[in-house]
């Protein structure tokens, strides 16, 4: 039976060096199988909403045990919660550059 799996990570930005929380989800056909679909769900600063999709310092990622994950069963183009956290992060930074100029 499929399962899906959470994987989760955290590294420092290089803008700010605050806290940096990256995801992606894969699927194991069983519990012996290799994972497939392997999708990147994104990166964030949790400090200044920067999107950082890999950790610069050599050593520093910390790696989260999987955790599986029941899938979705809504429509795609419903906005997820972290869809919405990068987009109000986006929109923070953007108001943050106009408001410089």
């Amino acid at each position: 039976m499929k399962k899906q799996y959470l994987h989760l990570s955290a590294y420092s930005c290089d803008k700010c060096t605050g806290p940096v929380v990256a995801g992606s989800l894969a699927v194991r056909e069983n519990e012996i199988s290799k994972e497939t679909d392997i999708r990147q769900v994104g990166a964030i600063c949790l400090s200044c909403g920067h999107r950082q999709s890999k950790g610069t310092e050599a050593g520093v990622t910390r790696n989260f045990p999987p955790v599986q994950w029941e899938p979705m069963k809504t429509a795609s183009h419903i906005p997820t919660p972290l869809g919405e956290m990068l987009n109000r992060a986006e929109l923070a930074a953007s108001l943050r550059v106009a408001s410089v100029l």
